[in-house]
């Protein structure tokens, strides 16, 4: 047994370093393909000068578009965000933010917004199989009322014009997108013209059927509730506990406050109005949850502050536009039970960016749709690492009465319960059988 493990540990080695080669060389690749499509779009637009006249329209101000409307304004665009509503979003998703996410935060500037806020470190996940297997994955992030935490961004955003109005339509002119058509307060509708208008609308965006071809799928729902004043089984970790039928997260977003979603499979969850999800809560749910949480989860129950939301997933499928570009859930969405939205997300805007900062004119919808077509390749290592991962994960960590589903959920947990190096090691154990299988 330990020279097996010896075995894959050198292996695992081995394909790290073979890895790490070729996303270097990847990268490099990567960079020239950038380098050759920028200079193009420079070719085409003839001006070789900084503008300030390069405006930029961003639709929505949520994780996506407030960070991108902060670090556009930074390196000198001049910014319209146009936002129906700056007050504290009342939610029940969005409030965790994973290591990856929290260094792109870093990199934007924009770390302060989870500084004061009484936001809680995360050391890890306890994967929680009844009845109480309990193993833990260690990783470093932040917990956070996301409310709490946009107040920062938001405050940077009252700097900006055209907030605080209900987007209606995009101005489209010869396949070219010219500008956002948006109604005031008073209920005025009123133009703004961009040289580039970014979409980040979120999950339920009406905007994106002409900048993509949306596939939105919903196979479950979370049902949300706030637990107060009762400690998690491990402090300062989110808890995964694989319930039948799907899986229930316990995580801390303040110093008394837990936040807890219920995954409910299927697209009809019970109704809230009639009792049906107080009796699902308290009869299925509750049995199977850690004992120390069971009072608190009983008093938050009947405090009758039950939200709900549908857990959306949809893949990047982009049907690029001249004169506008499409960004954060409006984009593309994954299954929320990793947590990594906001990460996706954030990655998202940081690519975007550096792509942004050499372009001198807009000028040329054309020449610069082709050039932010690289886009999509430069986020895939972020972004469809994590797509894959949750996708997999929200079937697998389910239960069924499939006897193979049951003992695939039992693999996945016993494997994971193995630590970080298994990971390197399977994938090197299963690489001939990668070579047979065609991509779906």
């Amino acid at each position: 047994m330990i020279y097996s493990y010896v075995v894959g540990g050198i292996m695992a080695s081995l394909f790290g370093l073979l890895v790490l080669y070729n996303s270097r060389k990847k990268r490099k690749e990567m960079g020239d393909l950038m380098g050759r499509v920028r200079n193009e779009c420079l070719k085409n637009s003839g001006h070789e000068g900084c503008s300030q006249e390069i405006t930029a329209i961003i639709v929505g101000s949520g994780v996506a578009g407030s960070a991108l409307a902060h670090t556009l304004s930074k390196d000198g665009c001049r910014v319209h965000v146009i936002e129906r509503d700056l007050s504290e979003p009342d939610r029940i998703v969005g409030e965790l933010l994973q290591p990856g996410g929290y260094l792109k935060l870093v990199d934007l500037g924009l770390d302060d917004c989870v500084k004061e806020i009484d936001a809680q470190k995360a050391f890890g996940y306890a994967l929680c199989l009844t009845p109480w297997s309990i193993f833990i994955l260690m990783w470093l992030g932040e917990a956070f009322i996301m409310g709490v935490s946009s107040r920062d961004s938001e405050k940077k955003l009252l700097l900006f014009p055209n907030w605080n109005k209900e987007m209606t339509s995009l101005i489209e002119q010869d396949g070219t997108i010219k500008g956002v058509l948006y109604k005031n307060k008073a209920g005025e509708e009123l133009t703004a013209d961009a040289l580039l208008t970014i979409v980040c609308d979120g999950c339920f965006s009406n905007l994106r059927q002409s900048l993509c071809n949306p596939k939105v799928a919903v196979p479950s729902s979370f049902v949300g509730l706030i637990l107060e004043n009762s400690p998690l089984p491990y402090a300062n970790h989110g808890h995964v506990i694989l319930v039948d039928p799907s899986p229930v997260l316990f995580y801390p977003i303040s110093s008394k406050k837990i936040c807890c979603l219920v995954d409910v499979p299927g697209q009809k969850e019970p109704s809230i109005s009639s009792g049906e999800m107080t009796h699902y809560l308290k009869t299925i749910v509750v049995p199977q949850i850690p004992p120390e949480l069971y009072s608190a989860f009983i008093s938050a129950i009947n405090k009758g502050n039950i939200k709900t939301m549908p857990n959306r997933s949809m893949p990047a499928s982009p049907l690029p536009t001249p004169g506008a570009f499409l960004l954060g859930h409006a984009f593309n969405m994954r299954h929320p039970l990793t947590g990594r939205g906001m990460t996706v997300a954030l990655s998202d805007v940081v690519v975007l960016r550096d792509l942004y900062r050499p372009l001198r004119d807009l000028n040329d919808a054309a020449a610069v749709s082709k050039y932010l077509e690289v886009f999509y390749s430069l986020r895939k290592p972020v972004a469809s690492i994590i797509n894959t991962l949750a996708g997999a994960l929200s079937k697998v960590l389910c239960s069924s009465p499939d006897q193979a589903r049951k003992e695939m959920r039992q693999a996945c947990f016993n494997y994971l319960s193995l630590g970080v190096l298994h990971f390197f090691a399977v994938a090197v154990y299963s690489w001939p059988l990668t070579t047979s299988i065609p991509f779906t």
